[in-house]
């Protein structure tokens, strides 16, 4: 990467200008994280990089996020973020992980395949709406697909302004018409499950083979890892890419406004039931399963918007009940150490 760059070709916007003080401005240094591994933070600056080691008395951060420096390159503060993409750690920690920050454009890749997965790409549009961060569909392999169009009616019917590409990812001119989501100073993020052929899409966007490939299995046609760290590329139009891991699990963190936008045609529905608290299921009045039984409404997207409700329900209560643990433990911590200062003055 180029360690000689301007604050604007990182992707710097009025948003964060206007957070400066004057005397932040004057004496201290705007920097962009631009990777994130797994025990420092590379940060770009306008003359260099340098490593920032992750400590626990710095924020969470992540790649896309800008901070502040003194002039020893030492953390000063973190900047407000514009967006910020996360999700509920993997597994059973109850954390959440952050996945890009400060992003204008959110590539969802899916695969023309057999793992292209409907309420997959419905999840990645919650996070997206969520976050108010203009989703793309990108359904790669397009080479490999006998007949596309009713798949891409499918993404399509999701949404009505919903902007949906199928491309070759291997092919540069197939992927032309994503150029237009790639303007000057624009950050891109690419997210999608593994083996969607998001690193074949990003060397070819980039024109340089900046990520490692892998072929699919053959049996199920789903894909290995190949990106382990998260990381921003310079497009030569002058947008800014900023590339994911591929996630084989992708739990919602509380994100209930981003799923209710991302099904906003059964809240509409659900607006005309008889009753208020309807459930959808066999009360009578409901307008959502007369929609269903009209053929209005696909019982799969019905099903979906239930369960990303009670996951994003869930996973919002233990991180709530897990930040109410962790601080009134650190209080806890607070008054040993204020008891121990006191004894030892002989209070």
């Amino acid at each position: 990467m180029n360690t000689n760059i301007s604050l604007q070709q990182l992707g710097w916007q009025s948003f964060y200008q206007q957070q400066l003080s004057l005397d932040e401005f004057e004496n201290l240094q705007c920097g962009r994280i631009v990777a994130h591994h797994r025990s420092e933070y590379i940060v770009q600056l306008e003359q260099q990089q340098i490593k920032l080691p992750i400590t626990a008395s710095l924020p969470i951060m992540t790649a896309g996020d800008w901070l502040l420096l003194t002039a020893e390159y030492s953390f000063s503060r973190l900047l407000e973020r514009k967006s910020l993409i996360s999700r509920k750690a993997a597994g059973t920690k109850v954390n959440e992980q952050f996945i890009a920050a400060n992003i204008d454009s959110l590539f969802i890749v899916s695969s023309l395949n057999q793992d292209f997965n409907l309420s997959r790409i419905e999840r990645y549009l919650a996070l997206a709406h969520q976050a108010q961060i203009t989703p793309v569909i990108i359904l790669t392999k397009l080479d490999l697909c006998d007949d596309a169009a009713p798949l891409i009616a499918q993404v399509q019917a999701l949404e009505p302004y919903l902007a949906v590409e199928a491309v070759n990812g291997l092919d540069s001119a197939s992927c032309s018409a994503l150029q237009a989501y790639c303007r000057l100073g624009n950050t891109v993020s690419v997210v999608g499950s593994s083996g969607v052929g998001k690193s074949s899409l990003i060397n070819t966007l980039l024109g340089e083979s900046t990520q490692a490939t892998a072929g699919i299995r053959e049996d199920d046609a789903k894909g290995r890892h190949t990106t382990t760290a998260r990381s921003i590329h310079f497009m030569p139009s002058g947008a800014i890419l900023l590339d994911t891991p591929g996630m084989r699990e992708l739990q919602l963190p509380a994100c209930e406004a981003g799923v209710k936008q991302t099904f906003a045609d059964i809240e509409e529905f659900a607006q005309q039931c008889r009753f208020s608290n309807c459930q959808h299921e066999n009360e009578p009045g409901c307008a959502v399963v007369k929609a269903i039984n009209q053929g209005d409404l696909d019982t799969r997207r019905l099903e979906n918007y239930r369960k990303l409700l009670r996951e994003q329900a869930h996973n919002a209560d233990s991180l709530q009940q897990k930040r109410a643990k962790d601080k009134a433990l650190s209080k806890m911590y607070r008054q040993v150490q204020t008891g121990a200062r006191q004894q030892k003055k002989g209070f």
